[in-house]
């Protein structure tokens, strides 16, 4: 998310599917059998450039693409790495499923939401900087307790190891 230009939900809809992103998309078409394949390559594409897919977003997606903006919104909602809200520039992943949690996922999350100042699961950090999510399953299990920040994966996370990660988040 290098470029990603974080939106608030109040903000006025810009398109996204403009000059350069919309040449992006365009390109894709041939490699797809219809527009509607091209539906979750599309939604990454706005989530690159705001950082979250709003309802306006889904709409101008559905548009580009000839689809309903019904459909599109389910395929937003059903996935969890669509982000539906605002979220930090730094959007973090924690795993809780049970051979994490039996190696300390918890305390883990916890540092990670007392070190961001995010409080709790989903809140943004008040410097806008990051937010923290649960997940199930990074595909880690021998190396608890993963976690995700952006596109980074980070094995073996303890609590105590969480100052020193973040630091690299600025």
């Amino acid at each position: 998310m290098s470029g990603t230009t974080h939106g608030h939900a109040d903000a006025p809809h810009a398109p996204v599917f403009t000059g350069d992103v919309l040449a992006r998309l365009e390109a894709l078409f041939p490699q797809y059998p219809t527009r509607q394949a091209c539906l979750l390559p599309a939604l990454w594409m706005v989530q690159e450039e705001r950082g979250w897919i709003s309802e306006p977003a889904m709409a101008e997606v559905a548009e580009v693409l000839t689809l309903t903006p019904a459909y599109v919104k389910g395929v937003v909602t059903f996935y969890t790495m669509y982000h539906t809200h605002p979220v930090g520039r730094h959007f973090i992943q924690v795993c809780t499923t049970s051979p994490c949690n039996l190696c300390g996922a918890e305390a883990v999350m916890a540092a990670l939401l007392r070190e961001t100042g995010c409080g709790e699961l989903g809140a943004t950090s008040p410097d806008g900087r990051f937010t923290v999510s649960e997940v199930e399953c990074l595909g880690a299990c021998g190396f608890a307790t993963p976690i995700m920040i952006n596109d980074d994966f980070i094995e073996s996370v303890t609590p105590e190891r969480v100052p020193g990660i973040l630091q690299g988040y600025k």
